[in-house]
């Protein structure tokens, strides 16, 4: 059984198509070696090739993928496509945000030039945001713009970055300053895939499903409130689980097809990234991954809130007892300069006529948008973190 959320847009609306989890025991097994045999249990990875094919695409595939991931489903995924009637080709590049770089874009674009891809052509990035950001840009940037599909295998990639059409790359100085807006065909979910996942990128991915609480849906931030644990996927239930997708990408889906190129109310999605980007950057990408910082991030923006007078104390509570639920930090890295974070804030994005721009929230569920933040606010903020 297969949920599908449209996200509709002026020149290219798709799907998101999520299936329906296999309740099996494998799903709160502790034993990696019966978790990492679900590779050969069915898949709705086995009809991604169908459901390209009615997309009436070009014959030529790429398939991005790392070697972690590739040695899980890769096979699968090619064995698919070829039963589809596509040719495929396939390139897995290192994992890790610090590989998320131009040097790795070049890599793609070598494979595309030797597989001759046309503008006819599809990438199928398979993995987690770091590949589907690359592939969704090269896609971008190869021959002017080609196909790109997204089959995410992390629970952050599911719920937020492969969908919207957001691609890129990091500079040194900065997460994801070089990129594009390039909207996927298709993303196909299969919450099964996560029973590979390790332990800490899920907890990365539930930081993501907390900013939807904040940001968006009360009701989903009171689900999580009402699970007893969510570190690990083992001691999220099923229906839960499917409700966190689905309601994260429910959301996703409404604010991008309101806003796709981040004019207005998109911006609301990077709640906790203005300062997560930053500590990202800081630590070269090594010493925290994309969801600890988010929610370090979201601490800080909630207290920000609270020191200027636009949200409760209490809320601000809320929110972080269910950050310290899913084991995810709350505190700044040891060894981390204030003043290097409020430096490197200027380099962000969202900054306009020098004005570094906050998400902030008023209530569960509702946020604000502002340019009226005092550094010293940020530097107290920070300083009592």
């Amino acid at each position: 059984m297969t949920s599908v959320i449209n996200v509709n847009l002026p020149g290219q609306s798709y799907e998101i198509a999520i299936t329906s989890l296999l309740l099996s025991e494998t799903l709160h097994e502790r034993d990696a070696t019966r978790a990492l045999s679900y590779a050969n249990a069915p898949s709705s990875l086995d009809q991604l090739g169908q459901q390209m094919a009615s997309l009436k695409l070009g014959k030529k595939v790429m398939l991005v993928s790392n070697p972690t991931i590739f040695k899980h489903f890769g096979e699968r995924v090619i064995t698919s496509l070829k039963s589809a009637g596509f040719e495929v080709a396939s390139c897995t590049l290192p994992p890790g945000e610090r590989y998320k770089t131009l040097n790795s874009i070049q890599k793609l674009y070598d494979v595309a030039l030797e597989n001759r891809l046309e503008r006819s052509s599809t990438m199928v990035a398979l993995g987690g945001g770091v590949v589907g950001d690359m592939t969704g840009f090269a896609a971008a940037t190869w021959l002017r713009g080609i196909n790109v599909v997204q089959v995410p295998t992390s629970l952050l990639a599911m719920v937020d970055s492969a969908i919207g059409g957001k691609t890129g790359v990091n500079h040194p100085h900065g997460k994801n300053l070089i990129g594009a807006f390039h909207q996927p065909r298709l993303v196909l979910i299969d919450p099964d895939v996560l029973k590979t996942l390790p332990m800490r990128e899920f907890r990365s991915g539930m930081a993501e499903v907390i900013k939807y609480g904040v940001i968006w849906d009360a009701e989903l931030f009171a689900q999580l409130e009402a699970s007893k644990r969510l570190d690990q996927l083992r001691y999220v239930k099923p229906d839960l689980l499917t409700n966190i997708l689905t309601r994260s990408c429910q959301a996703k889906a409404d604010v991008v097809g309101k806003d796709e190129k981040e004019g207005g109310l998109r911006a609301i999605l990077n709640y906790g990234h203005t300062i997560g980007h930053a500590v990202e950057s800081l630590t070269g990408y090594r010493l925290v991954n994309h969801g600890e910082a988010v929610a370090i991030g979201m601490v800080a923006a909630g207290q920000i809130a609270v020191d200027l007078g636009l949200w409760q104390k209490e809320d601000t509570e809320r929110q972080n007892a269910l950050i310290q639920k899913t084991g995810l930090p709350t505190q700044l890295p040891d060894g981390v300069d204030i003043e290097a974070i409020i430096e490197a804030l200027q380099l962000d994005k969202k900054v306009k006529a020098g004005k570094v721009r906050f998400v902030l929230p008023t209530e569960i569920g509702v946020v604000t948008v502002t340019d009226e933040v005092p550094s010293d606010i940020i530097r107290q903020v920070l300083r009592g973190m």
